[in-house]
């Protein structure tokens, strides 16, 4: 059934639309048509333009990245600080990278007011690749932070670029073991701030030096519940134990070693290994559907599948927000960044976000951390500095701990 808001969506994207049909995959050299307020090309293969939606809340700004993944002088990659648990701007990740444009990301551990005395890890909620590598998995769903999932969805979810150049939804899922003297221990967790009740999680040179409290906090399904006070940490360095401790450190982790965490009964599996033991610790995320690997991917909630919104997307809540839409059979990216100019502020819902992302042409949409994070810039190969094309709705950039980074060899 198509509704009001939905005829008042298709109808102030309409003209995009129709120049972006006009302007064939490359979305180079159009004339913009009425009602696209700024059109620019990047790069080749990438276009930036500005327009407006009417939507329930009001009339929201939105900017656009198209990007035509055919175009072998494009590729997009995973912006991040280096490493897992940190943050940074999207202008600061995109300078330091070389990008030509980006966007934010994954919704993150962004506070911790229920835990006193532990601190906010700033690391994102699903999991991370990047350049092809895995950095992290997924929390237990009950852990995330952001709106609430629909049906179906998961913490798992991603969206993901193959090495065929492709772009797609899927769910990265971790396959992790430890070998022992005394047998194979399940990994169910990697470089991420929540560890599953019961569970043993690795942290890597990629997590960073930020204290891995906050993993034994909360259970599967209460992000607020009180931190585990049975815990256990072995290191792994050169296939051996070379030290043990009762309860989580902090402090970078050195290139070659693996710090095991346990909880509850993880931490009591950790406990019968000791010091000089050989211990080998393997991981690696496993995709759902693609057997292409992944150059990139990144967490976030799906909102639009096979050209169908989801059933149970918020309809009641509209604000700033930052979506990616496929297009195009895969071979089509659009970032979408809301403007949070105090005279558009009004945004959208989530339900909103996926008809827009259809009527843009996407067949397959998902939502990305919005509100004060939300953030689009740009940069052209003769500029150091990034710009801009958003208002933040804070003022002022948030630091993020990841988003979509858009590069050209051109």
């Amino acid at each position: 059934m198509v509704t009001r808001r939905d005829r008042r969506l298709r109808t102030a994207l309409t003209v995009l639309v129709a120049w972006g049909a006009l302007a064939g995959a490359a979305l180079v050299g159009a004339a913009p048509a009425s009602g696209v307020q700024r059109v620019r090309t990047i790069a080749p293969g990438v276009q930036y333009s500005e327009f407006d939606i009417s939507a329930n809340a009001g009339v929201t700004r939105a900017h656009l990245l198209s990007i035509d993944l055919r175009n072998r002088h494009v590729r997009v990659d995973l912006l991040h600080p280096g490493v897992v648990a940190a943050r940074a701007t999207v202008s600061r990740l995109v300078e330091a990278r070389g990008a030509v444009a980006g966007i934010n990301g994954d919704f993150f551990n962004i506070s911790e007011a229920q835990h006193p005395g532990v601190d906010a890890t700033g690391s994102p909620v699903g999991p991370e690749i990047a350049g092809g590598r895995s950095l992290k998995a997924a929390v237990p769903r009950g852990q995330r932070f952001g709106p609430a999932l629909p049906p179906g969805a998961g913490t798992e979810d991603v969206l993901g670029v193959g090495t065929d150049r492709t772009a797609r939804l899927d769910r990265l899922f971790l396959s992790a073991s430890v070998s022992t003297p005394e047998g194979r221990l399940q990994l169910r967790g990697l470089n991420q701030y929540a560890l599953p009740v019961g569970s043993i999680g690795a942290y890597t040179a990629d997590w960073g030096s930020v204290s891995r409290a906050r993993a034994t906090c909360g259970t599967d399904t209460n992000r607020a519940a009180p931190c585990s006070r049975d815990t256990r940490e072995v290191v792994i360095r050169n296939g051996r134990v070379v030290a043990t401790a009762n309860g989580p450190g902090s402090g970078p982790i050195a290139a070659g070693t693996t710090v095991l965490l346990g909880r509850e009964a993880g931490a009591q599996q950790l406990r019968k290994l000791f010091k000089g033991e050989s211990v080998q610790v393997h991981h690696r995320l496993v995709a759902a559907s693609s057997r292409v690997p992944y150059v990139f991917a990144i967490g976030g909630c799906p909102v639009l599948r096979h050209g169908t919104p989801l059933s149970g997307l918020d309809n009641g809540t509209s604000t700033v927000r930052t979506a990616v839409g496929i297009a195009d059979g895969g071979h089509r990216l659009l970032l979408l960044a809301l403007d949070g100019a105090r005279d558009y502020r009004s945004g959208l819902t989530v339900a909103e976000v996926a008809s827009a992302l259809r009527n843009l042409g996407a067949t397959e949409g998902f939502n990305l951390d919005g509100g004060g994070s939300t953030t689009m810039v740009t940069r052209t190969g003769h500029q150091s500095a990034a710009s801009v094309r958003n208002h933040p709705s804070a003022g002022a950039e948030r630091p993020v701990p990841d988003g979509i980074g858009v590069f050209s060899g051109a």
